[in-house]
């Protein structure tokens, strides 16, 4: 037999590309992070100093020491952050799974009178 034939008995042939899709990338970058503690405001907005965009699945981790404000404070932070891709297995199971998670959203009565 030609090697034409033979190529089904080398053994990467068999090998599924399971390790590739199970893969999760990371990286590290720097973030800004917005916080306000006072009364028009009670936020701490975080975006990425590169760019990135965060899909579903991933996670992010700020590094650094806890951020305390006392009321009133507010300020702006440069942190490094690292993120944790998902997998491609794992980004399409949560894209599908979040519909059924967002129909419980839509429990809706609408009922004449007031409730108790």
């Amino acid at each position: 037999m030609t090697d034409m034939h033979l190529h089904h008995l080398h053994p990467d042939f068999w090998m599924p590309a399971w390790p590739e899709l199970l893969k999760r990338r990371c990286h590290v970058t720097t973030c800004t992070i917005d916080i306000e503690h006072s009364e028009d405001s009670l936020h701490a907005h975080v975006s990425l100093d590169d760019g990135s965009i965060l899909g579903p699945g991933d996670k992010m981790l700020v590094q650094g020491p806890p951020i305390r404000l006392s009321f009133g404070e507010k300020c702006t932070i440069s942190r490094p952050v690292s993120i944790e891709r998902a997998f491609p297995l794992e980004r399409l199971w949560i894209q599908l799974t979040s519909y059924f998670e967002l129909s419980e959203l839509y429990d809706v009565s609408f009922t004449s009178g007031r409730l108790p």
